[in-house]
């Protein structure tokens, strides 16, 4: 029988440095069924909804330290939630959402599997938005 080598620790900071693409994110470990992931924000991401699952972002910091998720609700009104650094939100499943940001990283956990840009979203996908159920890490 093959032994598997002992998991190793992932450091965010060393991780974050190794890639500068945004809304790209990159799977840090699993737990269970749910992926960590870990990605630079600039810009403004699109309208999407997760149907059947919950959105957790966590903001990490990083230029300009701000994550904000504009939520619409179904009447069409909206609202945006502002994170700094060490602030976390969850966007609940089938709430029409929109991150955007003026710099800096999140943390998130998902399903495996979840789409950045959700089970619907309204228009194009800008090359700035990676449509990815996210990349490995390194």
């Amino acid at each position: 029988m093959t032994q598997q080598p002992a998991p190793q620790p992932v450091n965010l900071t060393e991780a974050l440095a190794s890639f500068d693409d945004v809304y790209s994110p990159r799977i840090v470990t699993r737990v269970n069924d749910y992926d960590v992931r870990i990605a630079h924000v600039r810009g403004e991401h699109i309208w999407h909804v997760h149907e059947d699952t919950d959105e957790f972002p966590c903001a990490l910091g990083g230029p300009g330290a701000r994550f904000d998720i504009a939520l619409r609700d179904a009447e069409g009104n909206e609202s945006t939630v502002v994170l700094h650094k060490g602030d976390t939100f969850t966007v609940p499943r089938g709430t029409e959402h929109r991150p955007s940001s003026p710099g800096g990283s999140i943390m998130m956990f998902e399903p495996s599997g979840t789409a950045t840009t959700g089970d619907r979203y309204d228009g194009d996908v800008p090359a700035h938005v990676d449509s990815t159920t996210g990349h490995a890490l390194g």
